[in-house]
């Protein structure tokens, strides 16, 4: 049968309309997929004995920060398990009657991935449970002294859920997951490995020099660097020869306004308005969202990660506070800060 089609939140690191033309640059197995090498050991055995006994393979928990894999592992696990993949996300279904339907319209080892899990309704969560833990879900039909409870079998099926957040996944959807694991970012050679594969796909030349600049504005993700490539490609193109080479990469990343760390406009506007604004902190999430005009959970899920992950900003308990090397990166003296907001 056929896979289901996607029914996904935007990324905001993803423009609108491209999508399936991210898909197709998706590795297909995991010997394609670069970086993330004890995840990927690791599921190469389990896939393996899962195959070798016959059985779906066990329920996956993939968590991350946006842009790491976790959706092309959902289907490198169905494509190395030759099952269908059935993708979902957490938000899209609210009633029970709907989740019943996808679950029992389950193939035998068929792989349903659900995006954004711990977003789940908790009704649906609950109907989970059973579902991943005995293979069968409780409903119940009619109301009042009349309603009774049926019981459904389900046929043998693999979940894998990915989270942006994982301590918002309630404790007893994350102890039924048999699989868990945690993507990071990934090292600049393993960026460069996924921007040369990238532009093999896309016929695209680029030389030594591009690679490496364009992978070291890559925010360490993916999804970013693949963004970042078709954005030079277009710029080589219309302003140049077509190919890429350190010189146009530099170029066209500087008239795109990602700097040398990868920071992108809304990046140095979250710190230039906590320094300007709030005099370098503490300020709360939410009164920084306001200032900068940007949900609060945009902010924590896709931007704020990698300026942590650079020790730009830093979080305590009184809110977010720019460190001496946020002031350095925004070309400013460093002030003297009581040190226990740090």
């Amino acid at each position: 049968m056929s896979a289901a089609p996607e029914a996904r939140l935007p990324d905001a690191l993803v423009a609108p309309g491209e999508e399936e033309f991210d898909r197709s640059l998706r590795p297909r197995t995991l010997a394609e997929f670069v970086g993330q090498s004890q995840v990927k050991e690791q599921l190469g055995i389990f896939l393996e004995a899962a195959r070798r006994r016959g059985e779906p393979c066990e329920h996956v928990l993939l968590a991350g920060p946006p842009g790491l894999g976790k959706t092309s592992l959902a289907g490198i696990i169905a494509a190395e398990m030759s099952s269908t993949l059935r993708v979902m996300s957490g938000p899209a279904v609210d009633r029970k009657a709907d989740m019943a339907a996808i679950l029992t319209a389950l193939e035998p080892q068929d792989v349903l991935f659900i995006d954004e899990i711990h977003r789940l309704n908790r009704a649906i969560e609950e109907l989970l449970y059973p579902a991943m833990e005995d293979g069968c879900i409780d409903i119940v039909i009619g109301q009042g002294p009349g309603a009774h409870s049926l019981r459904l079998e389900l046929k043998p099926f693999t979940l894998v859920g990915a989270t942006t957040r994982t301590g918002l996944l309630t404790t007893p959807l994350r102890d039924r997951f048999g699989i868990t694991h945690r993507l990071d970012y990934y090292a600049p050679d393993e960026i460069e490995l996924i921007v040369q594969r990238s532009a093999r796909l896309l016929d695209v030349s680029v030389d030594e020099g591009g690679c490496d600049e364009i992978a070291r504005r890559s925010r360490g993700t993916p999804r970013v660097a693949n963004r970042i490539l078709r954005r030079v490609r277009d710029f080589a193109q219309v302003r140049h020869a077509g190919d890429i080479t350190h010189a146009v990469a530099m170029e066209a990343l500087d008239l795109f306004e990602v700097d040398h760390a990868g920071l992108e406009r809304i990046d140095r506007a979250i710190l230039e308005a906590v320094v300007g604004r709030f005099s370098g902190g503490p300020v709360g999430l939410s009164t920084l969202a306001v200032a900068i005009g940007e949900e609060p959970d945009t902010i924590e899920d896709v931007y704020e990660p990698y300026l942590l992950q650079l020790g730009l900003l830093q979080r305590t308990p009184r809110g977010r506070v720019v460190t001496p090397a946020g002031y350095a990166h925004l070309g400013l003296p460093a002030p003297e800060r009581d040190p226990r907001l740090f």
